[in-house]
């Protein structure tokens, strides 16, 4: 069968991000960097679980973040506030980070810091279901978080994100006894498109499974023999997915 145009610009943009995303891999994979790419729609509390995980593991690695946003620097300005360097990317038009963009991000960063010192490497992408689940970035692990306020439904309405998160926080949870929404029915759509991402109900106000999410980031650090705890967890990604 013949493709249409547009089908045959969509794989052609994906396939050069697909290339662009392996060479910033290379490099996070050469200076011995975790890369994480969290991805949500605008709302979801990227930038809230941000700073709790930056308060609660800062001492076992050395991260930094590279904060994406179509306008401001306005989350960027948050995270900085915890002490780490935060490349700020202003995306304009576009609802999604690309790898050419990440790559921009990357050259920034080593030439401010020396990146052989830092062991994890936060992407927050710009709010959007959709376009950041199909362009990687370079990352080592996909994290999507979805929060309790947006229904049960979207896991089944925008599949692909959730097809390829490796490990999924259902946010917000503190709000639950307020809002008609089934956590379980969530955790069953989810499981419809994937079975092994691992599945974290988390509220960064009650502080609820924030601990197992700050766990499941320093297994996957850890086995990629980055940061304090190498020497002591040998645990793997696949390992870590419940």
């Amino acid at each position: 069968m013949h493709q249409t145009f547009d089908a045959a610009l969509e794989m052609n943009l994906l396939h050069a991000n697909q290339h662009g995303a392996q060479a910033n891999r290379d490099r996070f994979n050469r200076w011995g960097i975790t890369c994480l790419n969290l991805m949500s729609s605008p709302g979801s509390g990227k930038t809230q679980l941000l700073e709790k995980t930056l308060h609660a593991i800062q001492n076992d690695f050395r991260i930094a973040v590279i904060e994406g946003d179509m306008t401001t620097q306005l989350d960027a300005e948050r995270l900085r506030q915890h002490g780490v360097p935060v490349i700020a990317i202003n995306t304009g038009r576009s609802c999604h980070l690309d790898s050419k963009m990440v790559a921009g991000g990357l050259h920034q960063f080593e030439n401010e810091q020396q990146p052989e010192d830092f062991d994890l490497v936060f992407v927050e992408n710009v709010g959007n279901l959709v376009c950041p689940a199909e362009f990687e970035v370079g990352e080592h692990a996909k994290v999507a978080l979805l929060s309790i306020t947006e229904g049960e439904d979207k896991p089944l309405k925008y599949p692909i994100m959730f097809r390829e998160a490796d490990c999924l926080l259902i946010t917000k949870t503190d709000l639950a006894p307020y809002l008609d929404v089934d956590i379980e029915a969530i955790v069953r759509n989810v499981r419809q498109l994937n079975s092994k991402t691992t599945i974290i109900p988390v509220s960064a106000k009650s502080g609820e499974g924030l601990g197992e999410w700050f766990e499941w980031v320093r297994q996957v650090v850890a086995a990629r023999g980055g940061g304090t705890m190498a020497d002591s967890s040998q645990g793997t990604l696949a390992a870590s997915a419940g």
